[in-house]
């Protein structure tokens, strides 16, 4: 009996020894296995129909808009600024054409350095100062298995820190999301007679007040999944991130679908990037005789990498499979840029609509690749310049001259302001807007009004302000500055704060007055991410490499 009983204990203790082991595989399989929403099949969308005939020509109504916003896009990935992915080998022809038709904005910024607070900046014109929107919501339970995963492998780094009563405190993901109070573009705009709607990736909220449907879109098309395609589906090729934890989640958690102005979930028609432009190209036709606002918001290139066989073979041998897959979900977002441009020109409404293209922030450094965001130093969860430089291009060609080039910084929280002065709308009485509109630039007509000609960035302790030339970055946890004069060092080689003291404190007083008064986030960062600045996720770090610490 008693060797019985030692072999039970063994048993146990060996299945606990393995279950330790593989406890990583373990939670990756029951989150591939957890409740999830039925998806049923593809049904199409039948989109709201505007006027079968026009009352007056496209020209004498207020200018149509489509604002393209791509996921994480290195600003090396576009041959519009004479690199381009792959050493040029991946050049995005349609994306260029559409810089050249307008005004390239060269020194544009996103609101941040991860996709959700920019994307609320840019739909409001808003600091998270004012909005409280100041984190990246995550799925749940993202936060607790990524610190896990992560910290089994630090390659040098140190290790990631969670917060599991803050994380306790915090509402479902879906009801993480942008207050109803705030005042978007899309409802501005509906108040002036257009018909909106939106496309693609939302990451705002999904339910009540935070729905697209109740932030002014008439009809929205919005990404409920994770995946651009099905894993197993025959068309696509996939390449996956071994070193990235974030990757092995999203594979583990990810689903192919979508929803309808809040209805069941059901399955797209094809690849999202393919998919979400076809759905586009519906809602242009159905609003050809009517002012519209689109706000088409691609998944691509965001992880998972995928992309179609077609575009893999495409590109063809730029290098490893991944870059590849890479370069293939680059091709299809140029190709939905062309398209979209093409059926502005086939309808006769390309001439007075305005286009504005951007990416929510940088390219991240947690895919391995490097190159993306050269010349500039840093990644997505960084507010070094690779994190928030970001293509900014707006066409009107009855309004904006072909070829225009401005230096001049801006941000997404111009975005609003421009596009409201553009419709003849009012902003909202009341509202502190922190943008300025662009048109002015655009028109050669002047500058800009801002404040101390300062930009902001914030995440939680880690803040930044360019002023003129001039920026300061913050890294409350380490205690670290640094501060670059971005006229002479525009890729932020040579920290000037133990230098430049009085230019410190001059940035200094301006953070610190721009934060007087701020508004609390709305809600809590659970997690500390060590970021190396000059190297990718896969990297081994050595004494000297310097890392920003990301707070969401």
């Amino acid at each position: 009996m008693k060797r019985i009983l030692l072999i039970i204990l063994a048993i146990i203790v060996g299945a606990g020894a393995l279950g330790f082991y593989f406890r990583k595989e373990i939670i990756l399989f029951l989150v591939t296995r957890a409740d999830r929403a039925e998806i049923a099949p593809y049904e199409p969308v039948a989109w709201m129909q505007g006027p079968a005939a026009a009352v007056t020509a496209p020209s004498d109504r207020p200018p149509n808009i489509i604002f393209i916003l791509v996921d994480d896009l290195g600003i090396n990935d576009l041959t519009t600024f004479g690199g381009g992915l792959a050493g040029g080998r991946v050049p995005t022809p349609n994306i260029d054409a559409l810089a050249a038709r307008g005004a390239n904005f060269s020194t544009a910024y996103s609101g941040t350095g991860t996709c959700a607070p920019s994307r609320a900046m840019l739909l409001t014109g808003r600091y998270p100062t004012r909005t409280g929107f100041e984190f990246t919501p995550t799925p749940n339970g993202m936060g607790r298995i990524v610190t896990m995963i992560a910290n089994d492998d630090t390659r040098g780094r140190p290790k990631v820190g969670y917060d599991r009563k803050a994380a306790a405190t915090l509402p479902d993901f879906e009801d993480q999301g942008l207050p109803g109070s705030e005042v978007t573009i899309a409802e501005m705009l509906k108040e002036k007679g257009y018909h909106t709607v939106h496309i693609g990736k939302w990451h705002l909220g999904n339910s009540g007040d935070f729905h697209p449907n109740a932030q002014g879109f008439d009809e929205s098309l919005i990404m409920t999944g994770l995946l651009h395609l099905p894993a197993d589906d025959p068309e696509v090729v996939n390449a996956k991130v071994d070193s990235d934890p974030i990757d092995k989640f999203l594979w583990a958690r990810g689903d192919f679908s979508t929803s309808y102005n809040g209805g069941p979930n059901f399955a797209p028609g094809g690849y999202l990037a393919d998919y979400w432009t076809e759905e586009s190209l519906k809602v242009i036709e159905a609003n050809k005789n009517q002012p519209f606002f689109l706000y088409l918001a691609h998944w691509g290139v965001h992880t998972p990498l995928q992309a179609t066989k077609e575009d893999y073979e495409a590109v063809g041998e730029v290098g490893s499979h991944k870059l590849r897959v890479y370069a293939a979900m680059l091709r299809a977002l140029d190709r939905s840029v062309g398209q979209i441009v093409a059926k502005l020109e086939d309808e006769g409404l390309a001439e007075n609509t305005i286009i504005v293209f951007s990416s929510d922030n940088g390219g991240p450094g947690y895919i391995d690749l490097a190159g993306i965001n050269d010349p500039y130093r840093g990644w997505k969860l960084s507010l070094f310049e690779g994190g928030i430089r970001v293509p900014m291009f707006v066409s009107w060609p009855a309004r904006i001259p072909a070829g225009t080039v401005i230096d001049t910084p801006v941000a997404h929280i111009d975005v609003t302001p421009t596009l409201a002065e553009a419709a003849g709308v009012g902003l909202p009485e009341g509202v502190e807007i922190d943008g300025r509109s662009l048109l002015p630039l655009a028109e050669g007509a002047g500058g800009l009004a801002r404040p101390d000609d300062a930009l902001f960035w914030q995440s939680g302790y880690y803040r930044v302000v360019r002023a003129g030339n001039w920026k300061l970055q913050v890294d409350g946890k380490q205690g670290k500055s640094w501060l670059f004069d971005l006229g002479k060092d525009p890729t932020e080689s040579t920290n000037l704060a133990a230098s430049e003291p009085e230019k410190l404190a001059q940035l200094q007083a301006l953070l610190d007055r721009h934060h007087e008064n701020a508004r609390a986030p709305l809600y809590a960062s659970t997690s500390d991410i060590p970021v190396a600045i000059d190297k990718t996720g896969a990297e081994e770090l050595t004494a000297g490499d310097e890392i920003v610490w990301w707070p969401n």
